[in-house]
């Protein structure tokens, strides 16, 4: 029996959205189910899917807060290293 887990942040996927739709997770639920049967043969009603969403504060990337870490990259900084008092400035 495949058991799937499924983790995002919980902002949601469309505008005004915050976070993900009963809908969206019926696609998804539906796409791994299907994904499975097509490429391992695995029956869709053997298929279990849990879905997991997250508070943005409660993840991280690159030892940053995710918040931060996006933000460093949507500025194109390598490094906090280079940014005086970072923690400050980017929280």
């Amino acid at each position: 029996m495949p058991i799937v887990n499924i983790l995002v942040t919980r902002e949601g996927t469309s505008p005004g959205a915050d976070r993900t739709t009963v809908d969206q997770k019926a696609a998804v639920y539906k796409g791994i189910a299907d994904l499975l049967f097509n490429v391992m043969g695995k029956p869709r009603e053997d298929t279990t899917v849990i879905f997991h969403e997250h508070e943005i504060d409660d993840i991280s990337q690159g030892g940053l807060p995710l918040a931060v870490y996006r933000r460093l990259v949507d500025a194109k900084i390598s490094s906090v290293d280079s940014i005086p008092d970072w923690p400050s400035r980017l929280a």
